[in-house]
């Protein structure tokens, strides 16, 4: 995950607004044009979407974007109650059967969300697709904890990318508040967020001919080991993905030699987080190269 700004969030004296899939920025800093007391997050998947938005938003003192999940965002960065307002506009409807599941407005984001909302906050449902809004209206009031009014969007919420998009086809636009009225009761706590793993071992690096797919269990995800690649350094990476509840990471595991032993742990390239799933990560490659005839002499996990 990359966080774009100072600070992961806006400063805690201004009203906190989040806006889910930003696009190219265009609606955030319309925002932030015309409501320079409001704090805004934004949070969105796409690589290409943060690096155009970012290029339209940095002059604005008050944004903070995040390369993430929502869900994820949600989590580690917001604290109880401190949101105002959430937009979603135009989400992926995910419209064929088999792909529903990845629908974000379904009722364990509901439940989520509700902790991080003001009381008498609310998200902003806008979509061409009137299944979504339906199935995110039943989802949420199976939670309990809102209220769902249909109307019609305000004016800014006409001028997005999509909206200008869809109207020009001549599609229907559908916009949906989802007023709090209740607080779901878990517990849902922040992943721990440590220094990163490494560790230092003695011995020479071997040349591996052959490497197969690792996946490794633990609590609360998996890290999958994909690939071996060469280091220009004279070392290995190794191509790893990392589930762990709401996030994913791509990282790339790295072993090399340097002054006092050969290094392993990971790369900086991508500004992966020290969670338990990276722990987890470099604990296996310790391992792995244990068998490979490494002696492990310091650890740092």
């Amino acid at each position: 995950m990359k966080i774009l700004g100072p600070s992961p969030t806006p400063p805690d004296e201004l009203p906190w607004i989040l806006e889910i899939g930003f696009g190219d920025g265009r609606f955030l800093a319309q925002l932030a044009q015309e409501h320079p007391e409001w704090g805004l997050l934004g949070v969105d998947l796409s690589t290409g979407s943060v690096q155009r938005a970012w290029k339209r938003l940095r002059k604005f003192s008050q944004v903070r974007l995040h390369h993430a999940s929502a869900e994820f965002v949600l989590r580690q960065w917001i604290p109880p109650r401190r949101l105002y307002r959430v937009y979603v506009n135009f989400p992926d409807p995910w419209p064929k059967a088999r792909h529903r599941e990845h629908r974000l407005l379904r009722a364990p984001f509901w439940r989520r969300l509700s902790t991080r909302l003001q009381e008498e906050g609310a998200l902003w449902l806008t979509t061409d697709h009137l299944s979504y809004a339906e199935e995110a209206e039943s989802e949420a009031l199976s939670t309990g904890l809102y209220e769902v009014v249909r109307t019609a969007p305000s004016p800014e919420l006409l001028t997005t990318k999509y909206a200008l998009k869809w109207r020009a086809q001549g599609r229907e636009i559908f916009h949906v508040r989802f007023l709090k009225r209740a607080e779901d009761q878990a517990i849902w706590e922040p992943l721990p967020i440590s220094a990163m793993p490494h560790a230092l071992l003695r011995g020479t690096l071997p040349s591996i001919a052959a490497f197969e797919k690792q996946v490794i269990s633990f609590p609360g995800g998996h890290v999958i080991v994909l690939e071996l690649l060469r280091s220009l350094e004279g070392g290995y990476r190794l191509l790893t993905r990392i589930e762990e509840e709401e996030l994913v990471q791509e990282v790339l595991l790295e072993v090399r030699p340097s002054q006092h032993g050969i290094h392993a742990g990971l790369s900086s390239f991508g500004a992966p987080l020290a969670t338990p799933g990276t722990r987890r990560a470099v604990e296996w490659l310790v391992s792995w190269l244990e068998t490979q005839g490494l002696e492990l002499a310091q650890r740092s996990y």
